[in-house]
C-alpha cells in the first residue's frame, strides 16, 4: 500500500465557469487555469499520481500543450487512473479537502463524490469529498482563488 498527496491552487477569474469535482457550480467567477481548473480533480490527480511514484499533474498535462487547452479535468482524472492501472495499482480510498468562501459546495458533494469514483471504477463510499472556508484569512479567505487537498491510499492488484 502506498499514500499519496495532492495540493492544487487556482485563481477567480470572472470570464470562466467554477467546475469543482466535475460539476458545473453556480457562480459569478471561475478558476482560471489552462485545462477546465478543477482544482479538487487536479489535487486528486497529484494525490494518485504522487503515490505511484509517476511525477505530477504537470509532467502529464503541461499546461504549455494545446492539447490540454480548456481540457475537461474528469478526462484526466480517467486517464490517470489508467495509468495507475498499468502499474498494476488501484485507489482504495480518496479523502478531499476543498477551500473557498463562496459558493457554498455542499449541496454538489454527492454528485463530485458520484463523478470521482466513476472516473476510477471506485465505490463511491471510498470517495471523500469536504469543504470549508478559510474564515476570511489569507487568498482563499479574500475571495481571490480557492485551495484543495487530497489524500489517496493505492495497493497493488
Amino acid at each position: 500500500m502506498r499514500i499519496g498527496i495532492g495540493i492544487d491552487v487556482h485563481q477567480f477569474s470572472e470570464d470562466r465557469k467554477l467546475i469543482v469535482g466535475g460539476v458545473e457550480v453556480p457562480s459569478p467567477v471561475g478558476l482560471l487555469g489552462h485545462s477546465d481548473a478543477d482544482v479538487l480533480l487536479h489535487a486528486i490527480s497529484d494525490a494518485l499520481l504522487g503515490a505511484a511514484a509517476l511525477g505530477d499533474i504537470g509532467k502529464h498535462f503541461p499546461d504549455t500543450s494545446p492539447d490540454y487547452k480548456d481540457a475537461d479535468s474528469m478526462e484526466l482524472l480517467k486517464h490517470v487512473g489508467k495509468l495507475l492501472e498499468q502499474e498494476g495499482y488501484k485507489p482504495v480510498n480518496i479523502d478531499t479537502m476543498l477551500l473557498l468562501e463562496k459558493p457554498k459546495i455542499a449541496p454538489y458533494i454527492e454528485q463530485m463524490r458520484r463523478n470521482i469514483a466513476s472516473c476510477l471504477d471506485m465505490d463511491m463510499n471510498d470517495v471523500s469529498v469536504k469543504a470549508t472556508t478559510n474564515e476570511k484569512l489569507g487568498y482563499v479567505g479574500r475571495q481571490e482563488g480557492a485551495c484543495a487537498h487530497a489524500v489517496c491510499l493505492i495497493e497493488k492488484k
